[in-house]
């Protein structure tokens, strides 16, 4: 696989990993608003494993703000903002792309 094959392949990726995980970071968004919400069970356990990992961290530096956990909020935030900066219109592996083609 050449370089200009992959950096093609790239966006097809990385675009609806990045989207799945925001995705996931909103329904934890959401899971805040119910506590009661048995969250070891089966179809939570399959959002709480994957955005765990980067909640916990993220916990000990934004602790919660009048007992609401904000820190999904960042997260999406964050996820948003990568996904913008490498696969947007303006976008770094878009324009390497397009200049790629455009030297075919």
């Amino acid at each position: 696989m050449t370089a200009t094959s992959a950096l093609i392949i790239l966006p097809w990726v990385l675009g609806p990993l990045l989207a799945i995980m925001t995705f996931m970071f909103i329904f934890r968004i959401v899971l805040t608003w119910y506590p009661e919400v048995e969250q070891e069970k089966f179809p939570f356990k399959l959002v709480i494993w994957p955005t765990e990992p980067f909640l916990a961290p993220t916990r000990k530096l934004i602790p919660p703000i009048g007992g609401v956990d904000i820190t999904p909020i960042v997260w999406v935030g964050l996820f948003s903002l990568v996904r913008e900066i490498l696969l947007g219109q303006q976008g770094l592996i878009t324009m390497a792309i397009t200049s790629v083609q455009a030297a075919a």
